[in-house]
């Protein structure tokens, strides 16, 4: 189960808005061992797709460096989907690397960059198993 804050799936949903029509992608990091997302790090999808996601690798070093010399881990990995469901694809399984790591998925294909619905979702994935997982919402931890 994923318990977030509300604030946290919010910056998520708004990113992901803002960068539609292209996937949205980032992380949130939190302290090592803790299960806990706190620090929220957009990042740009180097592919500038609506149909990809890709972290920078220049990008990603400097982000995972950072997480530790913070004493932290990527707990939540999140990317949009801007015209298909919030489910993970057969690309998002082969490159998910963290099987620690709760991966978020929110699909703008109904709302776009609007107000409107959208679906905020969250899988484990290892070893090329995807199961869906609840999502708690919190005002603090």
């Amino acid at each position: 189960m994923l318990t977030i804050t509300r604030a946290l799936r919010d910056q998520i949903v708004a990113h992901a808005r803002q960068d539609h029509p292209d996937e949205a992608c980032g992380v949130i990091a939190g302290p090592a061992g803790s299960g806990r997302p706190e620090r929220f790090i957009p990042m740009l999808n180097a592919a500038r797709s609506p149909t990809f996601y890709e972290f920078d690798s220049g990008d990603l070093l400097k982000l995972y460096r950072e997480m530790d010399d913070r004493d932290e881990e990527p707990v939540v990995i999140y990317h949009s989907h801007t015209a298909t469901e919030a489910y993970p694809s057969r690309t998002d399984i082969s490159y998910a690397n963290e099987p620690g790591a709760h991966y978020v998925l929110v699909s703008t294909a109904e709302c776009g960059n609007d107000e409107g619905p959208y679906s905020f979702r969250s899988f484990r994935i290892a070893e090329g198993e995807v199961t869906e997982e609840e999502v708690t919402l919190v005002d603090t931890y």
